[in-house]
């Protein structure tokens, strides 16, 4: 699914350059899930964004789903990032001025998808993380974990292959991050890859696989027992989290 070998990123500036990822190499299964963990500093951010196409690297290879990320045009690449990548941030990143129907909507447009099939997934999305009942709802009007269900549902209303997690739980309490986490194995349980990066060791023993990043380079990995299959499915998860 994802093949990074000897990537390194550079920021510069007029006096210094600084290596976010340095020689970084990484390996990741269709189906996995991957925690990516590590200090401020040690590169987990700026690999997540590399990885979901949001910025470019200075050497190395990147293949995603068999596809060499690096000979493609920018056109090719915003392509392959709408249609193969859901995104999930800490900071939720809704639109205030839309409902939440509207607000999974958003990227589905962009994909240029009929209506009839946009509404569709976007119900499909919802049930999925509770807020069926919801969706004509502002975002001021709901909870920091509904808020963060909302973009959840909006990351998998456009079936990806790959969801990227930047800490999708840094603003929430302890409660609510797990439910997050409940909801993110079941969608990774339906085949989804996910690449998680977070700083809660708690929630990183919840992958199936830790990669712990030390000055832009994999420093360890960790790899856990399998998780049992999950009990209930999509109602389950649903009723939980409601």
């Amino acid at each position: 699914m994802l093949k990074m070998q000897d990537i390194s990123k550079i920021y510069r500036t007029d006096l210094i350059e600084t290596y976010a990822l340095r020689a970084f190499s990484l390996e990741v299964s269709a189906g996995e899930f991957v925690a990516v963990t590590g200090p401020s500093g040690s590169g987990k951010t700026t690999f997540l964004n590399v990885a979901g196409l949001l910025e470019d690297f200075e050497a190395g290879s990147y293949e995603l789903d068999g596809t060499n990320v690096r000979a493609l045009s920018d056109d090719a690449r915003s392509r392959l990032r709408n249609q193969r990548i859901g995104f999930i941030f800490q900071s939720f990143n809704l639109i205030p001025d839309l409902n939440v129907e509207d607000n999974v909507d958003v990227p589905l447009r962009y994909r240029g998808l009929a209506a009839g099939d946009r509404r569709e997934r976007i119900a499909s999305a919802l049930e999925l993380v509770g807020l069926a009942s919801r969706a004509r709802h502002m975002p001021a009007q709901l909870s920091g974990g509904q808020q963060q269900r909302v973009a959840i549902a909006r990351a998998i209303a456009g079936d990806p292959a790959f969801l990227l997690a930047d800490e999708p739980t840094g603003n929430l309490d302890s409660l609510m991050a797990r439910q997050v986490m409940d909801l993110l194995e079941q969608i990774n349980e339906m085949g989804t890859t996910i690449l998680l990066v977070t700083h809660d060791p708690e929630l990183a023993r919840r992958a199936q696989r830790n990669v712990h990043l030390i000055d832009g380079h994999v420093s360890d990995f960790s790899a856990y027992e399998p998780r049992a299959a999950a009990s209930g499915g999509a109602d389950a998860a649903g009723a939980a989290l409601a």
